[in-house]
Parts: structure tokens; sequence; C-alpha cells
């Protein structure tokens, strides 16, 4: 099921408005395309559209695939998005198509021989809302399947030491904007429960134009360190690096991890 605030076409459509500092994003556009030199890439959960954009602005060939149909038609509807291909399904379902897109647009080498994109990525908290172990391994092979054999996977998750989700109150996090088309739009999260790894926070959104609120649920899992590198092996990775977020520093890590030739175990 696809959380309201990125399934509803309403939420979707002021998403970006409500979220509009994505300074975020210039960390990995400077991981995949000035550090890695990658010219392919897919981005898992791209919602929409704004990393996926910055990167075929970059000059690379991108695929974009997100669950929610709403978030992919908003991504569909900005300026540049021609030059993305855009799935709407689940990582899983969709990696084999993302590089066959690549290999049909003459990637994929003299020989002709299929060798996927260069880079996945899940960028904000998408690594974190795959809730299940089953789940979780089933979208780290479905990112290894689509990389090229040497192609890295480069995505983020917070450290629970951290406990971010403590500073997750309506009081902390209350806004309103003014969004083109809706007026004064507010906005909050607020956490609901807290069991072990899982996080689970309401954000509803008051439309002010109208009255309208709607409220979506969202619980994320905050898996250590070691438990997010032993899932990387499990799936057939070699991990490259886990480093710091340079843009949160000890709130978050970065983790790079290499696909080799072999096949997944």
């Amino acid at each position: 099921m696809t959380d309201p605030i990125f399934g509803d076409p309403r939420l979707a459509a002021v998403y970006d408005a409500l979220d509009a500092d994505r300074s975020d994003l210039e960390v990995y556009e400077r991981i995949v395309v000035d550090e890695l030199g990658a010219r392919s890439a897919l981005d898992i959960g791209c919602g929409t559209g704004t990393f996926a954009l910055m990167l075929a602005a970059r000059g690379l060939q991108v695929t974009g695939v997100d669950p929610a149909a709403a978030s992919v038609a908003v991504a569909r509807s900005k300026p540049g998005a021609d030059a993305v291909r855009w799935l709407v399904g689940t990582a899983d379902a969709q990696a084999a198509d993302a590089a066959d897109a690549t290999d049909s647009a003459d990637v994929a080498g003299a020989t002709g021989a299929p060798t996927g994109v260069d880079v996945v990525t899940m960028t904000a908290n998408v690594a974190q809302v795959f809730l299940d172990d089953l789940e979780w391994h089933a979208v780290l092979v479905a990112a290894w399947r689509a990389l090229r054999p040497g192609g890295m996977l480069v995505f983020e998750s917070r450290r629970p030491e951290r406990r971010a989700w403590e500073e997750w109150t309506r009081e902390a996090t209350r806004q309103v904007v003014d969004v083109p088309h809706e007026g004064s739009v507010e906005e909050w999260v607020q956490v609901t429960d807290v069991d072990g790894q899982f996080v689970t926070f309401e954000s509803p959104t008051v439309f002010h134009r109208d009255g309208t609120r709607i409220d979506s649920t969202t619980t994320l899992r905050f898996r250590p360190r070691a438990a997010i590198e032993r899932s990387l092996r499990a799936a057939g990775f070699e991990l490259v690096d886990v480093r710091d977020a340079p843009d949160r520093p000890g709130r978050e890590w970065v983790y790079l991890a290499w696909r080799p030739a072999r096949p997944v175990g």
C-alpha cells in the first residue's frame, strides 16, 4: 500500500512545495556523476522525480520507478521529464525493464551484450520503507540485477542511535506554506508509535482554502548499520564504503555497494 502523502493526487501535487529544500540531493548528484562517472541510473522510489531530473540534466540516461502513480504523474509533468523513463511499480518488478531500456539505448557496448545501469539509487527515506526482511532482500536483489557488473548501489539510511524520531512532533515540524493554485497549506509530523526498529508517524495535511484534511500514516524501519551490511552481502553486493552524510553529519549513513560479476548467491 502506498502512503497517501505519495499516492493521493492532491497531496502529490503539493509535495514539492512542502518539501522545497532538496539540497540533500546534491550530495548524491556529486557521488553519482562526479565521483562515479555514471552514464546511466535507476532511481528506486523516485517520487515526484526531483533527483531523476537532476541526473538527466547532467546527461545521464535515467529510469525512475515508484509504486505511487500520483507522484509519478507529477514527475512526468515537469520540465525535462521526457528525458527520463518513468515506471509505476515496485523495484523488483521493474528492475529488468530498466536494464533492458539501457541496453536498447546503445549503452550495452560494442558486443551488444546486456550490461544494465551504472548506478542504482535510493535517496531520502526510501531504503527504510521496506519493513520486512524478505521485502528488503527482494529490493536489494532487484538493484543487483539492474546493475551492470561493476555498477554501484548508493543509498542512505538514518542512524538509529541518533533517535531522530524524538524530534518528530507537531510543535517542531508544523509549517504553513502558500502553494500556487491551493493557497495556504498546513502540515506537520507526529510520532504515534515506536516498536523496536519500527517508527510510525502521522503526517496530516490541511488545505485551508476549503478546510480539507488528508491524513497519512507512515512506518519506517531503522536498521542498524551491521544489519544493513549483512543484508547487502546476502544480496550479492560487496560493500565499498559507508560514509557520514555530509549534509546531515551524525544522523545518516551513506552506503556504496558494488555489484561483482558473480551471480547472486
